[in-house]
């Protein structure tokens, strides 16, 4: 397990917080378990939604990049569970940058402020988490996911589905004493036996049967990073250059185009230049960029071209296919079903994960952010494939690479897709399972009286009901099913 070490001012911090941090109470701590109240920013009342607070009793503000030091406590009905000291930054670029509603990115440390794996809730021990929150302006009234749900609501049918998705747990979170509303606290997708379940990769993996595998390659922004330390906020709010900024370090640029037609531009040049638009880049995500070898990022981007070299090639009048030697179609079909129901208007193009293990094929997945999608996505109607982003928006700096439209082009993977969906709405995706998990969901929030304390901070108007969000997720829910029915029937 990689291990950060922290500067020397950093670890005075750390010290000085060991012995001198408060809990989010006005007395002493509580041992876990003790049912004595203690003293939140919000009464909770009887709720049994997890209570955070984050305190980082005034050493540091919370910064983009690198996570300062704080002291994290959970509690469940008001009691002591988990005590324990993190590292705790703000996460995202757009999202950061227009909402006024923050999310977090944590890892849990030992006293030394070293990576340390913790045991939370139900989850498999990790270091690194993510609290998300939903993205709201509260000047103008406006937001994305106001059912505070889309996440946690798209990774649970796709696990359900079978392949994994980051584990989420509603939570309410304060920090510093001062209530942040209702998130969503979740995993971070990594390397890992109970996650991504890829064969670790050694700088020195390089003989045939060891550099095949594994990786996790991600189709994104390329905000973030460790060289990115000590700036201001201001930066991170005003500098979107930083979303475009790929190099030969940080990813290899597809082949072809987004039409599949090779490329005949040089790589990595200057943040939205005019023709970005055309240029699909993955990114290392494991082995991660400090880490992985010229062999092995010759390995994996040669792969990925044979692939599509293979894809656009293919006779799919034929009965034989090349393309398939390349790729799990399986995790290709569950990933087009679940990006498409949830309308995930991102999907294909941002926030998209691959993966490859040791002599095994590339694995789409897992599905990740969501939360511009569904009821409120906008760009692609609601009755048409998200596949076909780029017929609606006209040279986004972020467009859809050319292998789901040419995909559906092939009658395998349409047999493939049509064979797994009528499956799917038969258990998982049918209608009375999608409706009574948000019923689920929101009747856990709305109990609890989270829904109440979340839109007294994060107000969106008189005009605003919950009960209305989720009334329209679940009539989105079951016309996006009905519609899929029938445009998956006529393939």
């Amino acid at each position: 397990m990689w291990s950060k070490r922290i500067t020397s001012c950093k670890l005075a911090v750390l010290l000085l917080l060991a012995h001198l941090l408060p809990a989010c109470q006005k007395e002493d701590p509580l041992g876990p378990g003790n049912p004595d109240d203690p003293s939140f920013a919000v009464e909770i009342g009887s709720s049994r939604i997890p209570y955070i607070c984050i305190d980082t009793d005034g050493f540091a503000p919370v910064q983009n990049e690198p996570k300062v030091p704080a002291r994290m406590r959970i509690y469940q009905k008001k009691a002591l569970i988990e005590d324990l000291t993190i590292g705790i930054e703000y996460r995202g670029s757009t999202s950061f940058r227009i909402s006024d509603k923050k999310s977090y990115g944590i890892e849990s440390w030992d006293k030394q402020g070293n990576d340390v794996d913790v045991q939370l809730f139900d989850y498999p021990p990790e270091e690194d988490f993510i609290l998300s929150g939903h993205i709201v302006d509260t000047t103008d009234l406006w937001g994305f996911d106001r059912t505070l749900m889309y996440n946690f609501l798209g990774y649970t049918l796709y696990r359900q589905m079978g392949p994994y998705a980051s584990r989420t747990k509603f939570v309410e979170l304060e920090i510093n004493g001062e209530y942040q509303g209702v998130y969503v606290f979740m995993e971070k997708l990594k390397r890992d036996r109970e996650r991504i379940d890829v064969s670790r990769l050694e700088a020195t993996d390089h003989s045939p049967d060891l550099i095949s595998g594994g990786y996790i390659l991600k189709i994104d922004k390329t905000t973030g990073g460790d060289h990115l330390a000590g700036m201001e906020l201001d930066y991170f709010l005003h500098n979107w250059e930083d979303d475009a900024r790929y190099t030969p370090v940080n990813s290899f640029r597809s082949a072809y185009d987004i039409y599949g037609r090779p490329m005949t531009f040089e790589a990595f040049r200057e943040p939205y230049h005019d023709q970005q638009y055309l240029e699909t880049y993955f990114q290392y995500e494991y082995p991660r960029e400090d880490r992985i070898t010229e062999a092995q990022k010759t390995y994996i981007s040669q792969y990925i071209q044979r692939f599509e070299t293979a894809l656009l090639q293919d006779d799919f009048s034929l009965q034989d296919r090349t393309y398939t030697q390349y790729i799990d179609l399986g995790s290709f079909v569950d990933h087009f079903i679940l990006n498409e129901l949830v309308r995930n208007v991102d999907g294909y193009r941002l926030s998209t994960f691959l993966y490859k293990d040791r002599g095994g094929k590339l694995h789409m997945g897992p599905v990740w952010d969501l939360d511009i999608g569904y009821f409120t996505g906008d760009r692609i109607p609601w009755d048409d494939w998200v596949i076909h982003y780029n017929q609606y928006v006209d040279r986004d700096a972020w467009m859809l690479p050319f292998w789901w439209t040419r995909l559906m082009e092939d009658p395998l993977f349409t047999g493939k897709l049509k064979t797994r969906w009528n499956e799917l709405r038969l258990t998982v995706l049918s209608d009375p399972n999608l409706l009574q998990l948000v019923s689920d969901l929101s009747d856990e929030l709305q109990e609890n009286g989270a829904i109440e304390r979340n839109y007294r901070k994060w107000k969106q108007g008189s005009w605003f009901s919950y009960p209305d969000q989720i009334e329209q997720l679940k009539s989105y829910l079951q016309e996006r099913a009905a519609w899929m029915d029938g445009a998956i029937q006529s393939l």
